[in-house]
């Protein structure tokens, strides 16, 4: 149990001088020690494991206070790559986007692909290709419009992607971790962080792509609201007597909006309510939203905001979601039978 709590202590240091290497970017011991509260000794302990690994490496000397210069180190951003795929709908063809970016999320290369239906054989060979550039990859991020329940995809404006067990084939065929997200979940993620909101605000994204129905998703306390199965802000199944699949005029989708936002603010009284659409114009929206609330009166009312950035906030959250999952854990396991 010793050698167990041992680990755990190390394991505990090491973080922490990971995370304050990632945030300071250089520093020499004498500042780390200083900066995460541990011994020197404990602290060139740990420095040359990092240097070993390659996640730190020995930089410029400068000069001390009177004393012997010191050496400083530097945090390696390109010791661990994520790989973030994109997955959306273009001029009736399927675009997917690769995006290699290192831990600083610096963008080190973006290639798009165009096919006339979603090719699973194609798409490997897209992921396969990075990997073979990019060694140091250790995790890939996939941004799909659908949710996937259980690793299989059950719900997909996308109908190549339906039953595609994503996750466990990825997995499998190239030995990386793999994180998937629904598309809307991404994009109010991207607003939110850049926003930089205050963590007890509820924000939600609704998304209204030009062929296919739409989505919301729930950004509350500084994380999203999946529901069971992930299947909270399926919109596109509210009883408003809409097929999402037909033409409809200007005037018709705006007053489907406006109930949207009526029904999803009685529930939930967002503060702010971001929409991602290209049918309507801004001002249009606000004198049909200021004549649809004198109808019908609420207890508050949110903020909404029209964007047509939904690309654009769609890959900065895949991005910062995609490099969380790189960022340090404690392993917890303990050694149930210890010899020593």
């Amino acid at each position: 149990m010793k050698k167990a709590n041992a680990n755990l202590m190390k394991e505990i240091n090491l973080n922490n001088v990971r995370k304050t290497m990632k945030r300071v970017e250089t520093a020499t011991k004498p500042q780390l020690a200083s900066l995460t509260k541990l011994s020197v000794v404990t602290v060139n302990s740990l420095v040359k494991e990092l240097c070993e690994l390659g996640e730190l490496f020995e930089d410029d000397i400068v000069p001390s206070n009177g004393g012997r210069p010191a050496l400083t180190y530097r945090y390696n951003y390109n010791f661990s790559l994520a790989l973030v795929v994109y997955l959306k709908e273009k001029q009736g063809e399927e675009l997917i986007s690769a995006t290699v970016v290192n831990l600083e999320n610096d963008l080190l290369t973006k290639e798009e692909y165009t096919m006339p239906v979603f090719d699973r054989q194609r798409f490997y060979e897209i992921i396969e290709h990075y990997i073979g550039l990019y060694p140091s990859i250790k995790v890939i991020g996939i941004g799909i419009p659908g949710q996937a329940v259980n690793g299989e995809i059950t719900v997909s404006s996308h109908r190549e992607l339906t039953g595609f067990r994503m996750i466990e084939e990825i997995e499998s065929q190239f030995g990386l971790p793999v994180m998937v997200e629904n598309d809307v979940n991404a994009a109010i993620s991207g607003y939110s962080m850049k926003e930089d909101l205050e963590g007890d605000q509820c924000v939600l994204g609704m998304y209204f792509p030009m062929k296919y129905p739409p989505g919301l998703a729930i950004y509350l306390d500084g994380r999203i609201v999946k529901g069971k199965n992930g299947m909270s802000g399926e919109i596109k199944f509210l009883p408003i007597g809409l097929d999402w699949n037909q033409e409809m005029t200007t005037e018709k989708f705006v007053q489907a909006v406006c109930k949207i936002i009526h029904t999803v603010n009685a529930v939930l009284a967002p503060d702010k309510i971001v929409i991602y659409q290209y049918r309507m114009e801004a001002d249009a929206w606000s004198q049909a939203w200021e004549a649809y609330r004198l109808q019908h009166p609420m207890p508050s009312y949110p903020e909404v905001v029209l964007k047509q950035t939904f690309q654009e906030d769609f890959e900065a959250g895949m991005r910062w979601l995609t490099l969380q999952e790189l960022e340090p854990t404690l392993d917890l396991t303990v050694d149930r039978n210890p010899r020593n």
